[in-house]
Parts: structure tokens; sequence; C-alpha cells
């Protein structure tokens, strides 16, 4: 400890993002990165925004980006919230809507950002146990609590819970905030953005990074009833008032305008993640059902750790969690057929 840190710093556990590793040849399949590069229309938009206005500040409100996703989602722009990545946009959901002196509650395997959010925020964290199975119960969210946040399809397992399930869950919580962090929809699930409209205490989170294949861009959003927008503004506005620069805003509209390279990117990956689930049983592995863009597979007599590793041997890296309850499952982006097929090679050869 620093005689400069506060105590809060102090005792932080910041979040570990997955291994960036810079081996050469590697088939890196551990990030859940799209293995599809963005649309054509992307970059050129961003290269047209390469010119002198880059010494102007870019649209503090993101104006233009907003509309367009209100169209897409057939919503306002008034229900829109842009962030530097959803990272930042749950940050700052977790500040401006869960400090009500009452415990957050997500799932007790989720996305291990939650519990770093609430120690930055000083908010008690509730984890609530997933079944057996691995699924959300919405019978277990029915108690005291300052808000409710949960990935769907969750992270790492890949389940996703069906909106007559979400829409329990907000019944049973008309006084607090849900939040349903959509990162993953894209790949086979439907967004409960279809359900803003009906419940104002719902707040649907997504992110450009996966099924748009624009993670090195960082672009996230929100979208709910214009109150809670309000909210995160406020706290946007106090922290970092032009949180989209100029490149990002641009490409981030393109991304959505092109529509037929977004659907044959995620066809892509649904392919194959089938194909890649079948291989998987072929070779003895239990796969959880997915409607992300990875698996999330155990083999029924090896080790997480020591297929994680032998794999790594081979210049394949999966994400191996070294957690309760999942210590022997392998969290497996979905690659390129070509990518996939050394990670089959891979594993035929353990």
């Amino acid at each position: 400890m620093s005689k400069f840190w506060s105590p809060l710093v102090n005792d932080l556990v910041p979040y570990v993002p997955g291994e960036q590793p810079k081996m050469a040849n590697l088939v890196k399949l551990n990030t859940n990165e799209n293995p599809y590069g963005p649309s054509p229309k992307v970059i050129e938009a961003i290269q047209a925004e390469l010119n002198d206005s880059l010494r102007l500040y870019p649209d503090p409100e993101g104006e233009s980006l907003r509309q367009t996703i209100a169209d897409y989602y057939n919503v306002s722009s008034g229900q829109v919230f842009l962030g530097n990545g959803s990272d930042e946009v749950l940050a700052h959901i977790f500040h401006g809507l869960f400090q009500h002196g009452e415990p957050v509650l997500f799932p007790d395997i989720s996305y291990s950002f939650y519990p770093v959010y609430c120690g930055l925020y000083n908010i008690e964290a509730r984890v609530v146990p997933l079944t057996d199975s691995f699924e959300i119960d919405p019978d277990d969210y029915r108690q005291p609590n300052g808000g409710i946040i949960f990935p769907n399809p969750n992270a790492p397992t890949g389940r996703y819970l069906g909106l007559e399930h979400v829409e329990a869950i907000l019944k049973a919580n008309p006084d607090r905030v849900v939040v349903v962090d959509e990162a993953y929809v894209d790949f086979g699930g439907d967004t409960a953005i279809a359900l803003v409209d009906r419940y104002p205490n719902l707040l649907v989170c997504q992110t450009l990074s996966k099924a748009r294949s624009l993670a090195g861009l960082r672009v996230g959003f929100a979208v709910g009833h214009p109150d809670l927008i309000e909210a995160l503004n406020r706290v946007k506005n106090s922290f970092n008032s032009y949180p989209l620069d100029r490149l990002a805003l641009a490409g981030a509209r393109a991304a959505f305008e092109d529509k037929e390279w977004f659907q044959r990117c995620c066809n892509g990956v649904i392919s194959e993640r089938e194909r890649l689930t079948a291989a998987l049983e072929e070779l003895s592995f239990e796969v959880l059902p997915s409607k992300a863009n990875f698996v999330f597979a155990r083999h029924t007599s090896r080790a997480g750790e020591e297929i994680a590793k032998g794999l790594r041997e081979q210049g394949i890296i999966v994400r191996h969690f070294n957690k309760p309850r999942i210590s022997d499952y392998l969290r497996i982006t979905i690659g390129t057929p070509e990518q996939n097929d050394a990670l089959i090679s891979g594993l035929r050869s353990l």
C-alpha cells in the first residue's frame, strides 16, 4: 500500500481482463472477440473522419448515433444513452442507479466486473446462486434489493433467459432498476429492448464489441425509460462529458446501418458454434446450451486446467476460471472455421 493511496483504493480488487498474449501464430479463443472483422463501411466511415475536424470536440450527446440506435430498435433517442464501451455504461449504472443502501443482486457465476463496481462504489453485493444446471431462476430474485443486474445470455455460461422470465423479475421488483446486460444477445437471443416501454424499471445495456466486431473502438449503450437515461447523463456529465470521439461515433453509425454484414457475421458464428458443440460432445465434453459467441464446456474425465495448459502448449488459448462450481469448465470463443478446426485437432491430440 502506498502512503498516497486512499483507503478505498487499498481495498479494491480490480477486474482482470482476458489475457492478450503476444505469441505469434496464436489461435486466440479466450476473450470472445468476433472472428470476423467489422463491416467495410465502418472502415470507410472512420477514414472519412480523418480530417481537420479532429481538432474539434465531438458531439457530447452523440445525437446522430443515438438516433441511429433509436431507429434500429424502434424507440426514441431520449431512451438511448451512450458510453465508452458497455463497461463505462455499467459503471454509471452502478453509480447512479444502484446506491440505495440495499444489496445489488446478480448471479454467483456471472460477469466478474459486477463485484468490482460494487467495491468501487461501496455497494453491498449479494450473489444469487444459479441452479444446478447453471440457469437463472426468477423466483430467486424475489427478495429485498437495491437493484438487479444479470447478463443475458449469461457469461461465462452462455445460457439464455427467455423474455417471459425477464418479465417475471421485472414484475417482482417494480421499485428497483433491473439491468439486462446483453453483450451477446445478437448470437441467438431476443433483446429485452422490446420491453422497455412497458417497464419503466428496465434498463438494457449493449455493446458493439461482440456482434458488430468493434471491440477496439469502445462503444456501448443503454436503452430504457427517459428518467433512467437522465440519471446516467447526470453521472456522465459529472465524469466525462465527451465519452465518444468522432471516429467512434462515425464507425458505430455505419455498423448499425450495414445490417447485411452484421447478419452474415452473426450467422457465421452461430453456425460454427453448433459445429464446435457437436465436435466437443464427440470428444466427451459436456457443453451447456449457448446463445453467445462462446461455449462453456467440461470434459467428463479430464480437469479443465489440465486441458487449458495442454492447448496452450500447442498455441491455442482458451479461458479457464479457477473458481468454485466451474473450475473444470472452459469458456471457448467461437473462432473462424480454421481456428475451430485447430482447436478440435488440438483437443484430439490431448
